[in-house]
């Protein structure tokens, strides 16, 4: 890909143009980083820029980008361009094509508004973004207060910059942050969705939730998760501190940049304490579980996530507390649970969940853990159940409701135990719970 990159930043200069990588990719080559895709930017127009390479779509030809496609990879070429008037605190409304110093004073951060030529291995600096680099620090370009306004995903981004690569904010960005934090509620649910994803499948997830909630942006956007901040936990359990505390340590246990599911689980299921907080004999959060269940639908439903993703998280979070039922359920039960296909992600949830509190306790873990690898040994996927509720509705005149439903479940548990083999033996074990039903 970076082969074909320089092909096409040399056909630009041939065409007498001026080209340069641009953005993110210019930092992540400075900081000895390997870019995932590269952006380029010049001074010939939109019309030009189609005219010279024919494998092109005008993807946002009123911002000046052309994307070209190249020995099978895809490039985005922008005309250098200032903007104006964001009433949507998202998009200019007016966009002037320009020089490349006044492109680069429009860019949102100082580290992401190099320019960089690598034929001639020159970087063009209009913003004091190589010494950025080098002290580590987050910066507004310009003004922080219009940089924001231009756009207010900005306030996320800049958390998110500043722990993907272990930086530090400038003095002037932080006081900006924190005193326009209000304007984060402002972004589109799904866009704020996207954000948060990228920022929690990140190792730094919970050092950026703690910067979220320091800089006031986390109850704007996620209240349930800064009110579990201050809700204390029975100490013989949880000597690492609140709820909140908890949540973190959980999260930061987790090592999976993929798992986003399983990410947003742990970060929701304790959020139902808060409403079930109890002092008796001891501090209690009865029902909390379901509590956070119902957070969580609400929560992922606000932030416009699909509505499979939002069942499994919340089957998640629902479940989190049921390790000592499963290991004390019958057999035929246990096999059930531990085929279920989210059965997985509750695993390393319970695990997440245990590694989170201090004393570091993960015997039960550890016991359940081996309880579900022996019957994986024991059977190496549910068989087929001897009958469905079809044989049922006819063999015992029944119409359907949920009585059949509760004989299935019977029926396949008793199967799973091996203790019926034969449909003849489904049948006449149905016989018997009927009459009990």
């Amino acid at each position: 890909m970076y082969q074909t990159t320089l092909s096409l930043l040399k056909r630009l200069k041939n065409a007498g143009f001026e080209a340069y990588l641009a953005g993110g990719c210019v930092r992540d080559v400075l900081l000895n980083h390997e870019p995932k895709d590269y952006d380029i930017v010049t001074n010939a127009t939109p019309d030009q820029i189609e005219g010279l390479f024919t494998k092109s779509r005008a993807i946002g030809k009123h911002f000046g980008v052309i994307l070209v496609e190249e020995n099978g990879h895809h490039f985005e070429i922008a005309t250098f361009r200032s903007d104006s008037g964001y009433s949507d605190g998202r998009r200019p409304d007016f966009v002037t094509f320009t020089t490349a110093e006044e492109d680069a004073k429009r860019r949102d951060f100082t580290i992401n508004g190099l320019f960089y030529d690598p034929l001639s291995k020159e970087v063009k600096d209009f913003v004091s973004g190589q010494i950025d680099l080098k002290e580590k620090l987050i910066r507004f370009i310009g003004n922080p207060y219009d940089r924001i306004q231009e756009d207010h995903l900005r306030i996320l981004r800049a958390i998110r910059f500043k722990n993907k690569l272990g930086f530090r904010f400038h003095p002037d960005t932080y006081t900006a942050l924190k005193t326009h934090a209000a304007l984060a509620k402002k972004v589109a649910p799904e866009r704020l969705q996207h954000e948060m994803n990228r920022m929690l499948l990140h190792p730094s997830r919970s050092q950026s939730l703690l910067d979220m909630e320091e800089l006031g942006i986390l109850q704007i956007i996620l209240p349930e998760i800064a009110a579990m901040k201050g809700i204390t936990q029975p100490f013989e359990y949880h000597t690492e501190g609140d709820v909140f505390e908890h949540t973190l340590m959980s999260l930061k246990s987790i090592h999976s940049t993929k798992n986003l599911a399983l990410i947003w689980a742990t970060l929701l299921h304790d959020t139902g304490k808060v409403e079930t907080f109890k002092l008796r004999e001891r501090i209690r959060f009865d029902a909390h579980a379901e509590h956070s269940s119902t957070i969580a639908r609400a929560v992922l439903t606000r932030l416009r996530f699909s509505a499979k993703f939002i069942d499994d998280v919340c089957f998640l979070v629902l479940h989190h507390m049921m390790w000592v039922a499963l290991r004390d359920m019958p057999i035929g039960r246990q096999k059930r649970w531990i085929f279920d296909r989210n059965f997985p992600n509750l695993l390393r949830l319970f695990k997440a969940d245990a590694s989170g509190s201090r004393p570091l306790d993960l015997s039960l873990y550890h016991e359940v853990k081996s309880m579900i690898d022996n019957r994986k040994k024991e059977t190496k996927k549910l068989p087929k159940p001897l009958v469905n509720g079809n044989d049922l509705q006819k063999f015992f005149d029944l119409k359907p409701g949920p009585i059949i439903g509760k004989m299935l479940t019977s029926l396949h548990d008793a199967q799973l135990e091996h203790g019926i083999k034969t449909k003849k033996e489904a049948l006449t074990l149905a016989e018997k719970l009927l009459k009990k039903l």
